[in-house]
């Protein structure tokens, strides 16, 4: 789960599958080389972006539909635990 004080350095590196739908945000300094970014509430602000708090409610959705698809996923395949021994 992220949070508006997260920086944008531990964000992408724990949840890479967020720099693409953070750039659709108007967040596109996330690969751009600079050594610092900040918060990610920094770099909405400085974007000129207000609703960072709607932004991070959606980047949580994206991450919560991600968790569930491992899920299914998992669900899916049932592996049997005494096969592998």
């Amino acid at each position: 789960m992220i949070h508006k004080d997260m920086l944008i350095e531990d964000l992408v590196q724990e949840y890479p599958k967020l720099i693409g739908p953070l750039k659709n945000e108007g967040i596109v300094c996330l690969a751009c080389g600079e050594a610092l970014w900040g918060t990610l509430e920094a770099q909405a602000l400085e974007k000129g972006l207000d609703n960072i708090d709607d932004i991070v409610e959606r980047m949580n959705a994206i991450l919560s539909e991600a968790d569930g698809d491992t899920e299914t996923l998992k669900q899916q395949i049932k592996i049997d635990p005494a096969k592998l021994s």
